[in-house]
């Protein structure tokens, strides 16, 4: 089972169990209650919110590489010629 890192506050659970609802009821036409909202919080959180967190996660990875690639260039240039 996977647990976010990030706890979230108990403002933004009932603005997401708030969205859910609004969803539900433009597109599927369907009035569902808070405790159903919460359960397809809760199914996303532990199915649907790892695969966007690794995503992440592999986004940052390719960033900092980059990142230390483009340092890592910089700082051969400073590099002073040797004689021979």
């Amino acid at each position: 089972m996977f647990y976010l890192f990030y706890k979230l506050t108990k403002e933004q659970q009932q603005l997401m169990v708030s969205e859910i609802q609004t969803f539900f009821a433009a597109e599927r036409d369907e009035e569902i209650s808070e405790f159903a909202a919460e359960s397809v919080l809760e199914f996303f959180k532990d199915t649907i919110a790892p695969h966007f967190y690794n995503a992440g996660v592999m986004d940052v990875k390719n960033l900092v590489e980059e990142q230390f690639s483009a340092i890592e260039d910089e700082i051969l240039t400073l590099e002073k010629p040797i004689r021979k």
